[in-house]
């Protein structure tokens, strides 16, 4: 077999494998919508929805470790992860007590069948999360962590095909300190690899979480969200398999 008859073939079962892929995961996804709406009481549909999540990465072959969950507070607490692929909230979502709100970007208000399970999962749709920007998502994420729900987000916003941690954007920091709850970083690995922000079709990997140790209230940095913010940013570099995308100077040590 020559290198191009390799190469052809490679990409062939590349091909089969994604297209299968994504069969699997709209037919679990369907099957997650149906249960959100029909299941009644929170917290069960939130373990529905999960349990698809898991038998969709089971199905396409992908193995999910988690280490740390025993760190995750008991309380109420903010969880931040980085954030790298289209998967990672489906990745959190299977794998994180069912007690976690997810915290998604505005835009995914527009896509009318996604839109109905998230809110069924209760999802919170922000357009964004920088304390100084707009007033209305501030205060959602305010009054949802001053309720009692824990939150998952993540910070940077958006994820880009340059491999790297970006900026984090300071709401739910600016949340947790007015709520008075822990922060709890993440880390997600393997999920860039798999599906990445520039390919359609995903690629076999293994994934793995790592739940760090919380940040606590009365820590110094809880006196600044920019100082928040700074250190679980620093936290998760430590764990994380990737560059700092921020200059030095932006991306400078927090206060301790």
């Amino acid at each position: 077999m020559t290198d191009t008859d390799s190469s052809r073939q490679t990409r062939l079962i590349g091909i089969l494998y994604g297209s299968y892929v994504w069969v699997e995961f709209t037919l679990a996804v369907l099957v997650a919508i149906l249960a959100a709406i029909f299941v009644p009481g929170m917290e069960r549909r939130r373990q529905c929805v999960a349990f698809c999540g898991r038998l969709s990465l089971w199905l396409a072959g992908i193995t999910t470790v988690v280490r740390g969950l025993e760190k995750i507070p008991s309380t109420d607490c903010v969880i931040v992860a980085n954030h790298a692929s289209y998967i990672d909230g489906v990745v959190m979502q299977g794998f994180l007590p069912a007690r976690f709100s997810f915290v998604v970007k505005g835009e995914m208000e527009s896509f009318p069948i996604v839109n109905i399970l998230l809110r069924r999962v209760g999802c919170r749709f922000v357009e964004r999360f920088e304390a100084s920007g707009s007033a209305r998502d501030a205060r959602r994420l305010l009054k949802a962590a001053s309720a009692g729900e824990s939150l998952v987000v993540f910070p940077e916003g958006t994820f880009e095909k340059t491999p790297g941690l970006g900026r984090f954007r300071a709401g739910a920091f600016a949340a947790a300190i007015r709520a008075g709850v822990p922060v709890v970083p993440a880390v997600i690995s393997g999920s860039r690899f798999i599906l990445p922000a520039d390919q359609r079709l995903p690629r076999p990997g293994n994934l793995r979480i790592d739940i760090l140790n919380p940040i606590a209230p009365g820590h110094p940095a809880f006196n600044s969200s920019k100082d928040l913010a700074a250190l679980a940013r620093q936290q998760i570099l430590t764990v994380l398999d990737e560059p700092d995308l921020l200059p030095a100077t932006a991306a400078a040590k927090p206060s301790t």
